[in-house]
């Protein structure tokens, strides 16, 4: 049976990526690509266009649950399973720029990148993991043990600056809070998705820092070496995954394959 991946904010960056990468698979996997707004997601639907019945386009806004459930009931009656799901899609703030301090702190900014950065992929797992629950464990290392093996995987993307063991220069109030719920919700996920069989993995995978609008602004304070293109990201995450099994779930890990403080 062929794998079926799940790619949430698809339209650019990191989560088309992810696509391209599926999709050079020499077996034949499956990509439904979610995104906000797929009539203007041009470089999705050329990519759709050069794998034709491969590529599956929804329209998912991840702060509309309703978007969400919708999305799932399509998926379950096209595939009946779902193996891979990554949450990608991310915003550093509504302003498009990090808080700097408290001045720039509102409650209007912090709770849409909250909502988009935290609820969303939340809400995604609600409603796709009994989806997980059929899925073929067609990612990931499958120990030889039946009570190890897991069906599906959800990554969740993260970023460094969520961990509250590694933050010692503040700021960013917004973003760091998000993916601190975001780690906290893969973490509450892996308990109650690995309780029995089938199980569910999951993790939060930092990325590095890539060249994309998101911190394209703040490039300069970072080394040459330590940007990345979407890319060289892409391989070493799906390395990580490919190298899964249950015993990794709950843990965040950065591109290199360490394990990031909570």
């Amino acid at each position: 049976m062929a794998a079926v991946a799940l790619v949430q904010g698809a339209s650019r960056g990191l989560g088309l990526e992810f696509c391209k990468h599926i999709l050079s698979f020499k077996a034949p996997a499956a990509v439904i690509a979610t995104c906000r707004n797929p009539e203007g997601a041009t470089d999705l639907a050329a990519l759709a266009a050069q794998h034709p019945g491969r590529v599956t386009v929804l329209k998912v806004d991840v702060s509309r649950e309703d978007d969400i459930k919708g999305a799932a009931e399509v998926v379950k009656k096209s595939f009946g399973k779902v193996d891979l799901i990554i949450n990608s899609s991310a915003m550093l703030h509504p302003t498009g720029k990090g808080e700097t301090g408290l001045r720039d702190v509102s409650a209007q900014g912090a709770i849409s990148t909250l909502i988009t950065n935290a609820v969303g992929p939340l809400v995604m797992a609600k409603y796709f993991s009994p989806l997980l629950q059929k899925g073929s464990g067609l990612f990931g290392q499958q120990p030889l043990e039946k009570a190890k093996q897991h069906s599906g995987i959800i990554v969740n993307i993260t970023a460094r600056v969520g961990s509250i063991g590694d933050n010692a220069l503040g700021g960013w109030y917004s973003y760091r809070m998000s993916k601190v719920a975001l780690n906290m919700a893969t973490r509450n996920l892996s308990i109650e998705l690995g309780r029995g069989r089938p199980k569910v993995l999951c993790v939060s995978l930092h990325p590095g820092t890539l060249n994309t609008d998101l911190s394209r602004p703040y490039h300069r304070n970072v080394p040459k070496d330590k940007l990345f293109s979407t890319q060289h990201s892409v391989e070493h995450l799906m390395a990580i995954i490919d190298s899964l099994n249950i015993d990794k779930s709950g843990k965040a890990y950065a591109w290199d394959g360490s394990e990031l403080p909570w």
